[in-house]
């Protein structure tokens, strides 16, 4: 847990994106390295304080334990290198069921499972996708449902997750 800084250190504040995207540049290559994937950063506000959560995940998945030693490996570069303003919560979590999709790779992987795709803007008056992944094509990420196949430009998707249950 981070301890409150004076005010005179929040001079250099970023801005949630910005914090995510330090975070994850700086803390990826020791994921990586421990035999696991960077999922997602996530950081806003939580029930008690700012929360600043890793989601990392390998094949056949995470244990507690690997979270634990992720978290412990991280806590302490981030302790070092400070990108983030003020207090938090670290939490390491697995992705879980409904695991999320981020990244193009991610879109080619799970062909053929059941998704949920939300658009940043109304596509063809609609927002919300469920069906198969058919995959990704240039731009375009592929979902077939009983009403059709839908083509969703990649740029914008809000989030889009496995639809297990």
């Amino acid at each position: 847990m981070k301890w409150a800084k004076p005010t005179f250190f929040m001079e250099s504040y970023r801005d949630k994106a910005q914090i995510r995207e330090l975070v994850r540049t700086l803390v990826e290559p020791v994921v990586t390295h421990a035999g696991m994937e960077l999922i997602d950063v996530e950081y806003g506000p939580g029930p008690s304080g700012w929360v600043l959560r890793l989601i990392i995940d390998r094949p056949g998945g995470v244990t507690v334990d690997d979270c634990a030693d992720i978290g412990h490996l991280v806590g302490d570069l981030l302790d070092g290198r400070d990108p983030v303003p003020g207090r938090y919560s670290l939490e390491v979590s697995s992705p879980g069921i409904n695991r999320p999709i981020k990244k193009r790779d991610d879109f080619r992987r799970f062909v053929d499972h059941r998704v949920f795709i939300k658009t940043r803007e109304l596509i063809d008056g609609r927002r919300n996708y469920r069906g198969i992944l058919q995959g990704i094509k240039g731009d375009l990420v592929l979902v077939s449902s009983k009403e059709g196949t839908f083509s969703i430009p990649f740029d914008k998707i809000a989030r889009a997750r496995l639809d297990i249950i």
